[in-house]
């Protein structure tokens, strides 16, 4: 692997990005690469399994890969693109999967978070979901990451306003595990969480994480309806919204965008809809 380098340390995996040159933004390959690590790892003898990125580094990720992003009407966060199923692959590890954070997290890698297991982030770390200054209208699965991990009142924030939080503020919230210096990152993850963990039933903790997992993704009281009353909201936002595409050419031409879209239009489409 090119942008992912795998080691074992002491029956823990390491996963670390290495693709700092691009914030470790996460692209088709990026996100392959970490998926392929997982794989790797579903017959080894370990007991978490750690996501990070070089030492040192100012952006731990960058989130989605703008360029990547499709403007052909089809649907950016689809079930099968890449950062998806890394989303996906991160619950379904058969062992607790930890974000070992240094440098600032954007949009999807926020979102990568979020699905983790536990967070260690250094002092200087912050946190964006940033998605409403690029028109994206987010998927549901995702948006239920932070519900699951956050206040609703915070989690609203925190979209409404794409602004980051600190790492203090994230651990206030009860997002982040733990918060360190850069250079005790690693002392306080092997003290805090990985030598407690090294004297229980590995076993018992995975059967409990995929308790976890499969319990925080129930949505037995949310009737079909109204999953698919979301999917055509996002749809038409996507599809029918000039801001989707406004937002990603001012991110590639690197201005402000600016959004002309009214909060009134998605009614008026939505209305459109119904009568044909």
């Amino acid at each position: 692997m090119e942008l992912v380098k795998c080691t074992i340390e002491n029956r823990v995996a390491f996963l670390e990005m290495q693709n700092s040159k691009k914030l470790n933004c996460l692209s088709r390959a990026l996100c392959n690469e970490l998926i392929e690590g997982f794989a790797s790892l579903k017959n080894r003898d370990i007991l978490a399994i750690v996501i990070c990125a070089e030492k040192g580094c100012k952006v731990w990720s960058a989130g989605h890969d703008i360029k990547e992003l499709p403007t052909d009407s089809n649907d950016p966060l689809s079930f099968n693109v890449a950062m998806e199923k890394l989303l996906r692959e991160v619950q379904n590890a058969i062992v607790p999967v930890i974000a070992l954070v240094e440098g600032s997290v954007w949009g999807g890698a926020c979102d990568l978070c979020t699905v983790c297991d536990m967070i260690v982030a250094s002092d200087t770390s912050t946190f964006a979901i940033t998605p409403a200054k690029i028109g994206i209208p987010y998927n549901t699965s995702g948006i239920m990451h932070f519900v699951n991990t956050m206040s609703l009142n915070k989690a609203k924030e925190l979209f409404f306003t794409a602004s980051p939080i600190s790492s203090q503020d994230a651990y206030n919230m009860g997002f982040v595990n733990y918060v360190a210096s850069p250079e005790k990152l690693r002392d306080v993850l092997e003290e805090k969480i990985l030598s407690k963990m090294r004297g229980n039933s590995v076993l018992a903790i995975s059967a409990i994480k995929r308790q976890f997992s499969l319990l925080t993704r129930a949505t037995a009281n949310l009737p079909m309806e109204a999953f698919e009353n979301i999917q055509d909201m996002r749809r038409l936002a996507y599809q029918d919204g000039a801001d989707y595409i406004e937002g990603i050419s001012a991110f590639i031409e690197k201005r402000k965008p600016v959004f002309k879209g009214k909060a009134c239009d998605l009614d008026a489409i939505l209305e459109k809809d119904k009568k044909i």
